[in-house]
């Protein structure tokens, strides 16, 4: 196997094509859902019928012109370096990022890997009691995704399918409001699903007390974590007291600020609030509080931080 001939076609760097090699080794794949049903897969999913119709455009048909040896073998690989990791709670990039206007087959690739898996998660969620509810609520996480990446021109795509890999591996549970990441401590994501409101988020943590020493009694927890742009105590200076990020923020006993490594805030910010990483500040939205007061945060020509807390679980 020439893995450099292979990141040549691929058009990616060869120590990416190199590392799923390494991972994935000659450990079993997982097959996709027959055709026939995966309509009604990508439904309950939460795809919606746009991003539907790309995936069953660019569906790896036997002999389709459109998948290329070096796509299959990614594809392969790929999703036997995720299964490999199944019950893993850490970001587990699944393969190079691709030049997604090749076409949907490209574009696609990893989605098509989530599909192969969903089977495997549904299956390790079953042996661990975990209701059928929650299992689709978590995987429904894709089609958010899908139509994040649309909204943002396709650029949000490299993030996210580092991101969906927590879901096939069991690794996270959405239990209403939150996201609940397992690990040392349970961290929490926030889905873009309405209001942070403190009653919802008091429940969902509820949930998780609950959900957690139930169908994994083996771990445990004493603290909530989470790391976002949202912790930010310079969001104080902009958003009233009584805001629901805000009370959000109070719960949390910030750790000392370090710069991330690899992750620049700004970004974040721009990604979560707008939903668009190019175009000028002057053109961006001002229609709520929160983008009113990163735009004027920008235009001081200051930066937002990516902080880190926790709380007693």
């Amino acid at each position: 196997m020439d893995l450099e001939h292979i990141a040549a076609r691929l058009g990616a760097p060869a120590g990416e094509v190199d590392r799923v090699h390494r991972l994935a080794g000659d450990r079993p794949s997982a097959p996709l859902p027959a055709k026939a049903g995966v309509p009604a897969l990508l439904d309950r999913l939460a795809v919606r019928p746009d991003d539907a119709a790309e995936i069953m455009a660019g569906w790896p048909d036997p002999g389709s012109p459109l998948w290329t040896p070096e796509l299959r073998w990614l594809l392969d690989r790929s999703t036997a370096l995720v299964r490999a990791d199944l019950g893993g709670h850490l970001w587990l990039p699944p393969g190079p990022e691709l030049p997604r206007d090749r076409g949907p087959a490209w574009r696609h690739l990893y989605v098509y890997a989530y599909l192969a898996l969903v089977d495997v998660v549904t299956g390790y969620h079953r042996d661990h009691g975990i209701a059928d509810a929650v299992s689709w609520t978590t995987l429904a996480d894709l089609g958010r995704n899908l139509a994040v990446d649309r909204r943002m021109n396709r650029e949000g795509w490299p993030v996210m399918q580092s991101w969906l890999t927590l879901h096939v591996r069991g690794g996270l549970y959405e239990l209403g409001r939150l996201q609940h990441q397992r690990g040392d401590t349970i961290g929490l994501h926030v889905p873009d699903s309405g209001p942070l409101t403190p009653d919802a988020v008091e429940a969902s943590l509820d949930e998780a007390r609950a959900f957690f020493p139930r169908h994994f009694p083996d771990e445990h927890h004493t603290a909530f974590s989470c790391g976002s742009w949202l912790l930010d105590p310079q969001l104080r200076e902009y958003l009233p007291a009584d805001s629901n990020i805000i009370r959000f923020q109070q719960r949390f006993e910030l750790e000392p600020y370090e710069e991330p490594e690899g992750l620049d805030a700004d970004v974040e910010v721009r990604r979560f609030v707008f939903r668009d990483l190019t175009t000028p500040l002057d053109r961006l939205p001002r229609r709520t509080v929160l983008q009113r007061a990163v735009l004027e945060h920008f235009e001081a020509g200051r930066h937002w931080q990516w902080r880190s807390g926790r709380f007693p679980f």
